[in-house]
């Protein structure tokens, strides 16, 4: 089968800024199911392993798509690096939400593209804003999250942190990989409190009547396991997967040389694909 690659589409939304795209489906198929992946935080759709995934994805009879959101903090320009940390610093929830309505529109006119049948697919951070997204479009049918994360409101800072990240307007986070110190502007938690009740992921999970997948490593440093059973418990409609030693990028890393998906990871994407299947037919 020849999987059909079209790398950096140009995605324009005027409410954010342009950003770039990855489409991979089977080359002459028509009226394939739909799958969008949404990457986390600090990432990018060209980490890691993630061509590996979508390519598994659309040798699976998928049409695939990834993309980096607008204000991930690359460019249209340089998508594989963090150039522009001014726009990392002013990304917020509602850009990302306002990204995928852009991302959707420009895939709706696809004519291999079924769109009755979107599954959409948030590792991390991306889980989180990918179940929002879920509850929020009538148009997504099915939700599956990596390591996904059950709660936003927790993971920013409190008490005298929060003061001084309010006094001073930035507070950093260093990249592991890269060693940047990458700013976080304090219009991200204004962004988060003036929609609080839209960002909640409890109450997005628990109101949701769609197909869900939880996949959880139980060694993942980042998102610990208990995450993944709370919103299990939460959705009406949902399986628990979880893989045994896996951590929180299911065994890939950045770079990933290997011609092969990482064993978890390959596991993770085989069981997105059943279950998908499971869900359309």
């Amino acid at each position: 089968m020849k999987i059909n690659i079209q790398k950096n589409i140009r995605i324009k939304n005027p409410e954010t800024r342009d950003f770039l795209a990855d489409a991979y489906y089977p080359e002459g198929a028509e009226k394939l199911p739909l799958v969008i992946f949404v990457h986390g935080y600090k990432g990018y759709k060209d980490w890691g392993a993630w061509d590996l995934m979508a390519n598994k994805f659309a040798e699976g009879g998928f049409f695939f798509v990834k993309f980096n959101f607008s204000h991930n903090g690359t460019t249209v320009e340089n998508p594989t690096e963090f150039d522009d940390l001014e726009a990392f610093g002013n990304n917020n929830f509602s850009k990302e939400m306002s990204d995928l309505d852009a991302l959707l529109a420009y895939f709706s006119e696809h004519p291999s593209v079924d769109f009755s049948k979107i599954t959409i697919i948030g590792h991390s951070r991306g889980g989180g804003i990918s179940l929002i997204k879920a509850y929020e479009d009538d148009r997504i049918r099915v939700l599956i999250t990596l390591a996904g994360v059950s709660n936003f409101n927790y993971r920013f800072p409190s008490g005298e942190r929060l003061e001084s990240w309010k006094n001073s307007g930035v507070m950093y986070s260093e990249n592991k990989r890269t060693k940047q110190q990458m700013p976080h502007y304090y219009q991200f938690y204004e962004d988060f409190k003036q929609n609080e009740e839209r960002f909640t992921i409890q109450y997005c999970a628990q109101h949701l009547q769609k197909s869900v997948l939880i996949i959880q490593g139980t060694e993942d440093d980042a998102v610990k396991d208990k995450e993944a059973f709370l919103l299990n418990d939460w959705c009406k409609d949902s399986e628990l997967y979880i893989i045994d030693g896996a951590n929180h990028t299911f065994g890939a890393k950045e770079p990933w040389h290997s011609d092969d998906l990482p064993p978890d990871l390959d596991n993770a994407v085989l069981r997105s694909i059943t279950f998908i299947f499971e869900n359309f037919k």
